[in-house]
């Protein structure tokens, strides 16, 4: 008897979050209208210095990799 009350409770449990994730997700739905990245400010800063915007990301001469195996 006691096992299945605990195997009840959790179920209700789970469906209760299921549904609480549900209802969260639904309701934070992601806005069309918005920028996918914030603007670039170029210029001289609040300090005085320049502001130098480059690429993040540099090519390389290196074989590409083929596996992603770690261990």
């Amino acid at each position: 008897m006691r096992s299945l009350l605990l195997k009840i409770a959790a179920t209700v449990l789970t469906l209760g979050a299921t549904a609480a994730s549900a209802v969260y997700v639904t309701s934070h739905l992601k806005n069309p209208s918005a920028p996918l990245q914030p603007a670039v400010l170029t210029g001289t800063s609040v300090l005085g210095g320049d502001v130098v915007v480059g690429p993040s990301v540099q090519p390389t001469n290196q074989p590409p990799i083929t596996s992603t195996y770690a261990s």
